[in-house]
């Protein structure tokens, strides 16, 4: 139970507690304000009832990764009238872009010109109000849809990923795209690495895009694991599941 509240909103409620008592924790260390951190929830394997009661809690960014549950659970949402904005994180194959067009309001994996093209393609061609929200804007030409650039801190692009030294021209090509914004970059921790080594290029990367799009300045990185060394090296986005959601359930079907 917490504050008052049972069953799995309570739980819901205390995990969120939890996690922005770290945030909180890690921003006073890093000398940093929690205000600029923005904390998205993995929901993958679970319900949208479970969105739901984390947006009754407040919290408007939500995260998944494979489409076939992302769709339907967006829809659901949306049919609730919640205002949320959903944020694709998963590795996104270029057939799939036309379906996560329709729902997603920021890509977090695009690491290749191919997928800037295909999802290029999915925004102009979606129907005006297409979104799963019902109010997105698709087909006009104007920016709709936010990508950023994932990035291999390791350079082992079989996880997703470019390397850092094929950051800008995804950049580039994002910028140029009908109907994309590029709005910064995406990185995971490899696993058993030491968080604050890998994630230390962080802001220089960062300073790079910008250098593309001043307005670009998206870090996503930071999971369950190792949300501190990610606001300690800048990081802007946390995609938490596990410290929110509890151990992943099988996928929802």
């Amino acid at each position: 139970m917490s504050d008052g509240v049972s069953g799995r909103p309570g739980e819901l409620a205390a995990s969120l507690k939890a996690v922005r008592t770290r945030i909180a924790a890690a921003c006073s260390a890093a000398g940093r304000d929690p205000a600029e951190i923005t904390l998205i929830a993995v929901t993958k394997t679970y319900p949208a009832s479970d969105v739901l009661a984390l947006a009754s809690l407040g919290l408007r960014d939500f995260g998944e990764n494979r489409d076939q549950e992302a769709a339907p659970k967006a829809a659901a949402v949306a049919a609730a009238d919640a205002p949320v904005t959903w944020h694709f994180i998963g590795q996104l194959q270029g057939n799939k872009a036309s379906h996560v067009a329709r729902y997603a309001d920021v890509v977090h994996s695009v690491d290749r010109n191919r997928l800037v093209r295909a999802l290029s393609a999915a925004v102009l061609a979606a129907p005006p109000g297409g979104g799963a929200d019902g109010d997105t804007e698709r087909g006009t030409g104007e920016a709709s849809l936010t990508c950023l650039v994932q990035v291999s801190l390791d350079g082992d692009v079989s996880r997703g990923g470019v390397p850092a030294d094929g950051l800008l021209e995804v950049a580039r090509a994002i910028e140029a795209a009908p109907g994309l914004a590029l709005g910064g970059l995406m990185a995971v921790a490899p696993l058993e690495a030491d968080p604050r080594a890998v994630f230390a290029p962080l802001r220089e990367l960062s300073a790079t895009l910008q250098s593309v799009t001043p307005s670009a300045t998206v870090i996503s990185a930071g999971m369950s694991g190792d949300l501190e060394a990610a606001i300690a090296s800048g990081a802007t986005h946390l995609r938490i599941g596990t410290a929110l959601l509890g151990n992943r359930r099988l996928p929802v079907r």
